[in-house]
């Protein structure tokens, strides 16, 4: 039987594969597994408490209602942030020192998705095992609090927000003591695209505050549009309106907004390994990179690597996945990584990605290094990349099929040092994708197309 959790968290469509019972039950298991010891420790009248907070789909309204009577259930004090970056989440539950956080978002899935995930004391997405104890206790009777036990649910969001601004805004303008809040933003002008999401609460304000002059785009949410041909996922009005308006650049995020993807003065796309390579590189300039190192994953343009190599920059990877990002970075005490995808752990600020976070200090770096987005893009060439997805196939025999390992040596070692392949089995359907990457787009398809046509063939259902 498959696992509920996948590799963020439990998704599906809301009101049939997420309901408000499922939300109900996880709130339930969560505060037996997350909720420590109960002792009166730092918490206040030794009460436990957890944090909510959830994107803007419209069943996130329900979703959070059931997840949060599930902990108050279980005798946890619950307070909602409302509507709130993922990674807000994540900070308001270190700096507010509560037992547990949860978001309901679906980030960049589409509206009638949604889907809630945790984060346990610190801030820190949970891993796999514990992920299967929540898993493993739903639905479960137990000895639930009666009386004075069971807790509370508050409605705090403007404090919520406030603080999470001023920490966001703080990392790359920190206030003196008896000083201003400095603008090291000031006089760049940027297109912010907010996907409709929870970003709209937070990142407009956050980059004005900085000294930013910023055009908003898709920053109305109405619990329908989130991700709708906005955001990251769809950059193209942002493309269009940072051409149109003269702006120096444009960001983007999804719908929870752990992600930042960039657009040049030119309305071109800027990823996510080229904001890694740009941001690794100011923090080696500052002496911030810890061990002059930067954490990706597998899906990472080889063309990053090779180009960070040349600047004296090491590169670690790991699987798909920034929860795989983080833990390699706690492991080798790492100070930044991330995802192509947009994802980037900024480890001196934050515990997850943080798409806010991400256009701050790319901005900043626009500003202090003097130079275009475009020009310090350019200094990480990607190479071309051509991915496809063969389906029908049975996904655990990739490794393990003599035909199909054959078939990656065989074109490895065709391209050299100059490219690589890479085969992904997917984690929710019975598919492989199939990666390219060579020195020319014809290459990286030729060598792409002749890989899938093995997979096809061997590992058909």
């Amino acid at each position: 039987m498959p696992r509920m959790f996948g590799t963020d968290g439990v998704r599906g469509l809301a009101n049939r594969d997420l309901t408000a019972r499922l939300a109900l039950d996880l709130g339930d298991a969560a505060v037996r597994v997350l909720g420590g010891s109960g002792t009166k420790d730092d918490r206040p009248e030794g009460r436990r408490r957890a944090l909510v907070g959830r994107d803007t789909r419209v069943s996130g309204d329900f979703l959070a209602s059931a997840l949060s009577a599930g902990m108050s259930a279980g005798g946890f004090d619950v307070i909602d942030a409302g509507i709130i970056p993922t990674p807000g989440v994540a900070f308001l539950t270190s700096v507010l020192n509560v037992e547990m956080g949860a978001v309901i978002s679906a980030s960049h899935n589409p509206m009638p998705d949604n889907g809630i995930k945790f984060f346990a004391r610190g801030g820190f997405k949970l891993p796999d095992t514990k992920e299967d104890e929540i898993e493993a206790l739903l639905g479960q009777d137990w000895e639930r609090p009666t009386g004075a036990g069971v807790g509370r649910v508050s409605h705090d969001v403007a404090t919520a927000t406030n603080l999470y601004i001023d920490h966001l805004v703080d990392a790359i303008a920190p206030i003196g003591p008896g000083k201003a809040q400095p603008k090291p933003l000031k006089g760049l002008k940027i297109v912010a695209d907010c996907a409709n999401g929870a970003a709209s609460a937070v990142a407009p304000a956050a980059l004005r505050r900085a000294g930013a002059e910023v055009v908003v785009i898709n920053a109305s949410p109405d619990g329908y549009n989130i991700n709708k041909n906005a955001g990251s996922t769809h950059p193209e009005q942002l493309q269009a309106m940072v051409k149109a308006s003269d702006a120096v650049m444009g960001v983007a995020f999804d719908g929870d907004a752990d992600r930042c993807l960039a657009v040049d003065e030119n309305g071109t796309m800027v990823n996510g390994d080229q904001i890694m390579g740009i941001l690794a590189r100011a923090k080696k300039r500052a002496g911030k990179l810890n061990h002059d190192t930067l954490v990706v994953t597998v899906m990472s343009n080889l063309g990053l690597k090779l180009a960070l190599a040349d600047m004296g920059i090491a590169t670690v990877q790991t699987a798909v996945g920034d929860r795989y990002v983080l833990e390699e970075m706690l492991r080798g005490d790492y100070s930044i990584g991330g995802e192509q995808s947009g994802h980037v752990i900024n480890r001196e600020f934050a515990t997850t990605g943080d798409g806010t976070l991400t256009a701050l200090a790319l901005c900043n770096e626009v500003v202090s290094s003097g130079r275009s987005l475009r020009q310090l893009a350019a200094d990480f060439p990607q190479l071309p990349q051509q991915l496809v997805n063969v389906p029908n196939v049975d996904k655990t025999a990739a490794a393990g099929n003599a035909a199909v390992q054959a078939a990656v040596e065989r074109e490895s070692k065709l391209l050299g040092d100059t490219g690589r392949v890479l085969l992904r089995p997917s984690g929710t359907e019975p598919l492989v994708r199939v990666m390219a990457e060579a020195g020319t787009q014809a290459q990286a398809d030729e060598v792409c197309a002749r890989l899938a046509a093995v997979v096809a063939e061997e590992l058909a259902l």
